[in-house]
């Protein structure tokens, strides 16, 4: 069971940012480098640690301009997910998991990766101006989960767990404000009678 909070911290963390969980993996259990990651793997750690290096710099730098932060969303939204599932594939192999169970962490890490990607997405819409302390309180929180992930995967599954809930919450919120904004007559169709709908 610590295992699988350990992969949840960790494809929670790729959600938030892609590339700094996979550093993080690389730097905080630098005696496997990258060697139970199922496509890092195979590629030269030379090359892996600059393509994370170079995108996790982006990441950090281009999410505090609200421009750019859009592009990188884009990108991320896509690049999530896979980041996710190959996080808690590497983190369920390097804490001895059992093989037949990994496909299955890395499709939830995955999916649960994409879910905060979007529930991240859906707030930058909604609040169009996200405040800059926010975005540090982001890659704060990557980092703890990263980090937890190795030194108390409890308490980062139980973050994780926390983070998902939060996203179901908000899928909630965007449902009923978006249904309270509707005209009175089209409660069940938020959408009619509008030029320009939402």
């Amino acid at each position: 069971m610590v295992e699988i909070l350990a992969a949840l911290s960790i494809s929670a963390a790729a959600g938030i940012r892609v590339a700094l969980p996979l550093l993080l993996i690389g730097i905080l259990r630098s005696d496997i480098l990258w060697t139970n990651m199922p496509i890092l793997s195979r590629v030269p750690p030379s090359v892996v640690v600059g393509v994370l290096v170079s995108w996790s710099l982006v990441e950090l730098m281009l999410s505090k301009d609200r421009l750019m932060h859009r592009f990188l969303q884009t990108i991320q939204l896509g690049l999530g997910p896979i980041a996710g599932a190959i996080a808690g594939i590497g983190v369920a192999r390097t804490l001895g998991i059992d093989a037949s169970i990994t496909p299955l962490i890395g499709i939830t890490g995955g999916v649960l990766a994409l879910v905060l990607q979007l529930v991240q997405v859906g707030w930058f819409y909604r609040i169009n101006n996200i405040p800059l302390w926010v975005i540090f309180a982001q890659d704060v929180l990557c980092v703890s989960l990263a980090i937890f992930a190795f030194d108390a995967p409890e308490h980062g599954g139980l973050l994780a767990l926390l983070l998902l809930w939060l996203a179901i919450r908000s899928s909630k919120e965007w449902q009923r404000w978006y249904r309270h904004q509707a005209a009175p007559d089209y409660k069940d169709d938020p959408r009619r009678g509008k030029e320009d709908p939402d």
